[in-house]
């Protein structure tokens, strides 16, 4: 009879990390968006900062004029 109260014991604790878990859950996909701030104006897409911003407006977009968020930022 040991194991019954063993079990019981099991299924208890895993009911409250299973709770827990979902208390705590974090939306992998949510965090990622939260992080991209700016976006492009010719295309967009979306990015961390404005030295990435910048970098990808003049690679992927060397005819447009640059914004002029970003005329100043160092890339």
């Amino acid at each position: 009879m040991a194991r019954g109260h063993q079990k019981i014991q099991a299924q208890q604790k895993n009911q409250k990390k299973a709770e827990a878990a979902k208390k705590g859950s974090v939306d992998p996909k949510a965090a990622a968006m939260k992080a991209l701030k700016h976006q492009c104006t010719v295309c967009m897409a979306m990015m961390p900062d404005p030295k990435t911003y910048k970098q990808h407006f003049e690679s992927r977009h060397p005819k447009s004029p640059l914004p002029a968020e970003l005329v100043e930022v160092q890339a």
